[in-house]
């Protein structure tokens, strides 16, 4: 079967299992960026490295119910399917893959994928079935799309290393690419989120990036007390009225527990309440010079 290459929307899981069939047996490589739409720079970023990278480029659009322990944050999730097929297709996308809820858990549905260790801290323990939501879908997006690559953003970065070992030890076949955090020009991490904050939140969001840069400050004038980098992040967080810390932690990148002995992969790591709207972000201390950067390919 010949790959049709025009810019194409699936919505039928047996359909796209076909097209990632063809795609395979052509020896096809196929790049997969799963989302859940909304997109905005920091998602366009990551199809055009896939476009780059792939003879054929899925974007994945679903809004996965699973992930939610929060039914209003569900109900809050924007959903932009129009929008988002256009900037899809217009940053190099072959297909928007674009199942419903029914699609993809069909009545009966009842198998899950869970993890120990990584998953249980951090945005693990804040939302306690969050990553099996995550491992869930993100398996079966691999299953029915077949890709030679997927896609992550480096501002989920729990995410991405709960979904590297996901397939380091299920022995999948293929590779997963972190991309860096897309910022805007204040360094608010670029978020689906960001459309739920009013003007006043909007302003105030900005403590994240503050309290990152502060910290990470400390590691080039030779600081390496864990403690002294949390308190310097909660020293900024605390001056934002706006803002309630769900947690702030200096983290080991392979562990994800608190660091010891601070080395300059070590993992500043932020979830914040800015009203009612939860943000994360993150920053490796040796990554902290380019921070104020933004991001262009």
């Amino acid at each position: 079967m010949q790959i049709e290459k025009k810019p194409i929307l699936i919505s039928r899981v047996d359909e796209m299992s076909i097209f990632a069939d063809a795609a395979r047996e052509a020896h096809t490589e196929l790049g997969l960026v799963p989302t859940m739409g909304a997109l905005h720079e920091g998602h366009l970023s990551l199809i055009r490295r896939a476009a780059r990278e792939n003879a054929l480029t899925v974007v994945s659009i679903f809004v996965n119910p699973i992930q939610f322990d929060n039914p209003d944050d569900l109900a809050a999730y924007p959903v932009t399917l129009e929008d988002d097929m256009k900037l899809a297709f217009a940053s190099g996308a072959d297909v928007v893959f674009a199942p419903s809820a029914a699609e993809m858990y069909p009545e009966g549905f009842s198998t899950f994928v869970d993890m120990t260790g990584i998953s249980e801290r951090l945005c693990g323990a804040s939302r306690k079935s969050h990553f099996k939501g995550v491992l869930t879908v993100v398996n079966k997006l691999f299953c029915i799309c077949q890709p030679t690559r997927a896609y992550f953003g480096e501002k989920d970065a729990q995410q991405l290393a709960v979904v590297r070992k996901m397939v380091s030890d299920l022995c999948m076949n293929l590779e997963i690419i972190g991309c860096p955090t897309v910022r805007e020009k204040d360094g608010l991490a670029m978020s689906s989120r960001n459309k739920r904050l009013s003007a006043e939140e909007r302003k105030a969001a900005v403590c994240l990036f503050r309290a990152l840069t502060e910290a990470g400050s400390l590691f080039g004038k030779g600081e390496r007390s864990p403690e002294k980098f949390v308190s310097a992040m909660l020293g900024v967080l605390k001056k934002e009225p706006l803002a309630r810390v769900d947690y702030a932690e200096l983290v080991d990148p392979d562990t994800f527990e608190p660091t010891k002995d601070v080395q300059a992969g070590d993992i500043l790591m932020l979830a914040v309440f800015v009203g009612g709207v939860r943000l994360i972000d993150n920053s490796r201390l040796a990554d902290i010079e380019g921070l104020t950067d933004i991001y262009h390919e």
